[in-house]
């Protein structure tokens, strides 16, 4: 089969995609596929905001998700670089299946790395490929991709991968979540024909050994959204993976503009305990593709059972 598709979004700031589609979809979850996602991924090297491996990037889930028929769009904003003041373009990337629903589900990720491994105590400015930390939410959807032509969701889906999530180049302070906050305003001020009825934002999921809690942002914002996920882990038999004890502290993370500016319930699915968090040592290793097909389980299980109760 092939399939010739030609769309236009201007309601976002969206750009057209010509895109064709002729593999057959599979509904199996494959761990070592997801991590050679993974492996795939890194090989590009860092990949921060506006750079040749962002670039590299950006072509490959072009290329992935074109394939397995998805609509594909982009939605471009420039914002001044943090120490040159400079315009720098950013491209959050959409991805949509089942595009005549009206009624949708955000699933997000950010894929962008922060430019240096700032918590590294002997490498500071050294290499950081952002495995885990940007990279595993790629691999996953990448992964999810094969399943999603072939269930029967809910709801609409949309995948969106968020630009400059991190675009910082000091420890601390400087401007994060610049790509959801975009998206954020502008669902807020120009709404699309579609109304997005909840989300779920993926954050470091990879860790080998994967300890997925409560956010107390998402239970606050989406308690509706965070409970349904973690019943559905526990359905599946991931108590282990998913555990019932909220992390004691808030995360602020991309998930934040979207309830608070964009109105649409979002719950955050993040490991907050991985110990090669913004070091050098985010690499691969410490991942693996049983973690990433857990999560991707939960996800599509979901799907195809969101409570019509997670509605404001």
């Amino acid at each position: 089969m092939y399939r010739r598709l030609i769309f236009w979004a201007t309601t976002l700031g969206l750009f057209p995609v010509i895109l064709c589609a002729d593999e057959k979809p599979s509904i199996q979850l494959d761990e070592r596929r997801a991590f050679g996602y993974l492996e795939d991924i890194c090989k590009m090297g860092p990949r921060p905001s506006a750079s040749v491996g962002m670039t590299k990037q950006q072509e490959l889930l072009d290329t992935h998700f074109t394939k397995l028929g998805a609509e594909i769009r982009l939605q471009e904003f420039d914002t001044p670089h943090p120490l040159k003041g400079t315009p720098v373009r950013m491209k959050n990337f959409l991805v949509s299946w089942h595009p005549q629903a009206k009624e949708r589900v955000l699933l997000c990720c950010h894929y962008d790395t922060r430019p240096f491994p700032d918590r590294d105590q002997f490498r500071p400015k050294g290499t950081f490929l952002g495995a885990n930390d940007g990279g595993s939410g790629v691999a996953l959807f990448m992964e999810m991709g094969h399943s999603l032509p072939a269930i029967q969701p809910t709801f609409g889906v949309d995948m969106i991968f968020f630009d400059g999530e991190e675009f910082i180049f000091q420890r601390d302070g400087g401007k994060f979540f610049l790509g959801s906050e975009h998206f954020a305003r502008q669902y807020r001020d120009q709404p699309p024909q579609h109304r997005y009825v909840c989300g779920v934002l993926v954050d470091m999921i990879g860790d080998k050994n994967l300890n997925i809690r409560p956010e107390l942002l998402s239970q606050k914002f989406a308690p509706k959204v965070s409970s349904s996920l973690f019943e559905t882990a526990w359905r599946l038999g991931f108590r282990k993976e998913f555990l019932a004890k909220p992390y004691p502290t808030e995360i602020n993370d991309d998930h934040v503009p979207l309830n608070e500016i964009a109105k649409i319930p979002t719950a955050d699915l993040i490991d907050f305990d991985y110990p090669h968090w913004h070091t050098t040592n985010d690499k691969p290793i410490q991942c693996n593709g049983a973690s990433l097909v857990k999560v991707g389980r939960v996800l599509l299980e979901w799907l195809q059972h969101v409570p019509e109760d997670v509605r404001r």
